[in-house]
């Protein structure tokens, strides 16, 4: 009996550990509700072809969005000066305000510290959009 114990702690640890290290691995694409990894952007030869993930890419671009200096965007080492970017659907569920924001977050609030990313030019309205459908996967 006690034979039989060590074997079922000792699988289930192995179960635990595996599902540990699968958690721990880089992904090699935007998994639900995470950036997508940097690899996967900066593929040339096979770019991300979905557009949450080509979002996502925009939002982790230096020199794009970058929008990670300021928001904290699961799955990346990222600012915490701005709101976090979680249950993003439901915050935002007219997504037509969301790309307001994006577009010009000064309307809102005078004040703001973030980038005019429409208004100035810095994202394409392509690239918004993007950007608008990679937050609302988060």
């Amino acid at each position: 009996m006690q034979k039989m114990f060590k074997i079922v702690v000792k699988i289930s640890f192995a179960a635990t550990w595996l599902g540990v290290a699968a958690f721990m691995a880089p992904a090699a694409f935007a998994a639900g509700g995470e950036a997508p990894d940097s690899k996967v952007c900066n593929d040339k030869e096979n770019p991300p072809k979905d557009v949450v993930t080509q979002g996502g890419c925009i939002v982790i671009d230096r020199t794009k969005g970058n929008c990670n200096a300021c928001h904290q965007v699961p799955g990346i080492i990222s600012g915490d000066i701005a709101t976090r970017f979680e249950s993003m659907a439901q915050r935002w569920p007219d997504k037509a305000k969301l790309r307001a924001q994006i577009f010009d977050a000064s309307k809102n609030n005078p004040i703001t510290v973030m980038p005019p990313f429409g208004k100035n030019q810095i994202l394409t309205s392509d690239e918004i959009d993007k950007v608008v459908e990679f937050i609302l996967s988060l």
